[in-house]
C-alpha cells in the first residue's frame, strides 16, 4: 500500500492521533528531519521503522509528515 492508500483508511486519523501521543514521537520526527532523510531522503516507513525501532504506523506518520512541511516551504 501506498503512503496516500494508507490516509484515506478511516483510521488515519486515529492513527495520527495515537503517534502525536507518544512520548518519544517529537524526538523521532526530529531524528528523521535531520541526519536520516538528508543520508537517505528516500527511506521507506518499513526501513524507518526498523531502524529507529518504532512502529510502522509511526514511521508512516512521521514520513507524511515531514514531506508535508518540505513541500509547504518550497
Amino acid at each position: 500500500m501506498s503512503l496516500e492508500e494508507y490516509m484515506k483508511e478511516k483510521l488515519w486519523t486515529i492513527l495520527v492521533e495515537t503517534v502525536h501521543a507518544s512520548v518519544m514521537y517529537p524526538t523521532h520526527k526530529a531524528y528523521t528531519r535531520e541526519p536520516i532523510l538528508q543520508e537517505k531522503p528516500d527511506i521507506t516507513a518499513s526501513e524507518l521503522a526498523n531502524r529507529l525501532s518504532m512502529s510502522f504506523g509511526e514511521a508512516l506518520v512521521i514520513l507524511h509528515e515531514l514531506a508535508e512541511e518540505r513541500k509547504s516551504s518550497a
